[in-house]
């Protein structure tokens, strides 16, 4: 068994909600799971893998994801990593990829983490705050453009790939 760190970080609760989702299925492939918001992880250390997510917002990670990383890049270079992060709404969000921002990328790379998955946001027009996003919460982009089940699947080959990685 592998103890896993799904670290989050969002603004109202999608991308938490995403991440529980994919700490219940490596759970249900029993590996331990610490499911924690990124502004509440200070180190990495005790996680032989590591799943960060964040929401996109303007086409930015959160602070707290990138802040983690940062912090860590050392130890995570030793160990597997992937990201995740949520946001695209309204028609076809399912199906669009979006390139990390680019200082994260430059991090994705240095620790050598898996290819970034893109996961369809949620946007709840009661919960938005500020003008532009009440004007793209009126729209064709309000709703839940998650898909669970492409969450799931993604979460289980993860934690297959956890499952069968050998330390040398």
């Amino acid at each position: 068994m592998t103890t896993v760190l799904v670290a989050y970080a969002g603004k109202n609760g999608g991308t938490r909600e995403i991440a529980e989702v994919v700490s219940e299925e490596l759970r249900a492939l029993g590996h331990a799971v610490d499911t924690r918001d990124a502004a509440d992880v200070a180190d990495v250390a005790a996680y032989p893998a590591v799943v960060v997510g964040s929401a996109l917002y303007y086409s930015r990670w959160r602070r707290s994801a990138v802040r983690l990383l940062e912090h860590n890049v050392a130890a995570l270079r030793e160990r597997q990593v992937w990201l995740f992060h949520s946001g695209p709404c309204g028609p076809g969000a399912a199906l669009v990829h979006v390139s990390l921002p680019a200082s994260v990328a430059l991090l994705a790379a240095s620790i050598d983490a898996e290819r970034t998955t893109t996961f369809g946001g949620r946007l709840d027009p009661a919960l938005v705050r500020g003008v532009l996003p009440r004007l793209m919460a009126r729209g064709s982009r309000a709703g839940d453009f998650r898909d669970w089940e492409r969450i799931r699947t993604w979460a289980r080959d993860v934690g297959h790939r956890v499952s069968s990685h050998v330390s040398l």
